[in-house]
């Protein structure tokens, strides 16, 4: 009979469902503490989603400061924190991946494309270098595993530009709204404007083709196939969308261990 999923990978399993799917190739031993970091990563970007001002928004990202500080009862800091303890987890990286989430606080929007690509690599691509070293990467593959993280986390982020509008937010650089003829509050006003500047930005921000990977790092790289495929997509004008021809591509990538 196959193992029962721990509550930690079922979570990780309903909340982000494409990198839950990505951590089912990591070696059996490091999954529990992959399924952990996937669902912290959750976590801090429903920080400011969920909190009605920012002020609220930033007591939750310190809450999680204190829980790594800390151990706390909880159904995600309990197993993160365990996987921290046993030496999997860095609290550097974790601490690095909320402080990143501090540019999602500015109510005047992230000013310019180098905040908006710092912001993109630490927080998406700070999920992907935790999850490299809890992996084994080597130095220059943690390189490589940030760029891709953050390319995963554009494509997320340009494919719901219109989501996030709807609830009054934008995190598109306020230079390339301007560039584009929008301020912040016109583009959250009509996001459907948006179009031309996401497909740039889509473009602009495509990952380095598919490079060989060991079998232990695939469940860290292969997000990136993904996020090409997605980016190819908005970059033509067109939604990202969730289908099968998606978990085919990742078994073949993984088939390939090129990713």
């Amino acid at each position: 009979m196959p193992q029962a999923l721990s509550d930690i990978g079922a979570l990780a399993r309903a909340r982000e469902p494409d990198r839950f799917f990505c951590a089912l190739f990591a070696p059996p031993e490091r999954r529990e503490a992959l399924f952990a970091l996937i669902a912290y990563h959750h976590e801090l970007g429903r920080a400011r989603e969920v909190a009605s001002n920012p002020m609220i928004a930033a007591i939750r990202l310190q809450w999680w400061r204190d829980a790594l500080e800390t151990p706390r009862r909880h159904e995600v800091a309990t197993p993160l924190c365990a996987a921290m303890a046993e030496g999997l987890l860095l609290r550097e990286d974790l601490l690095a991946m909320v402080d990143a989430r501090e540019a999602e606080l500015d109510e005047e929007g992230i000013p310019s494309e180098a905040a908006f690509a710092a912001y993109l690599r630490g927080s998406h691509g700070g999920f992907a270098v935790a999850a490299g070293r809890l992996l084994g990467a080597a130095p220059a593959e943690l390189v490589a595993l940030q760029a891709m993280g953050a390319a995963q986390g554009l494509a997320a982020l340009l494919g719901h530009v219109e989501a996030l509008a709807a609830r009054g937010r934008c995190l598109l650089p306020v230079d390339a709204l301007a560039g584009a003829g929008l301020s912040l509050h016109e583009a959250m006003a009509a996001p459907q404007r948006l179009g031309p500047l996401v497909a740039r930005l889509a473009a602009a921000g495509m990952p380095p083709g598919p490079r060989a990977w060991a079998p232990g790092l695939l469940a860290a790289a292969l997000p990136a196939v993904l996020a090409r495929r997605d980016l190819r997509l908005l970059a033509a004008g067109r939604a990202r969308q969730r289908g099968t021809a998606d978990r085919l591509a990742l078994l073949w990538a993984a088939w390939r261990r090129r990713a």
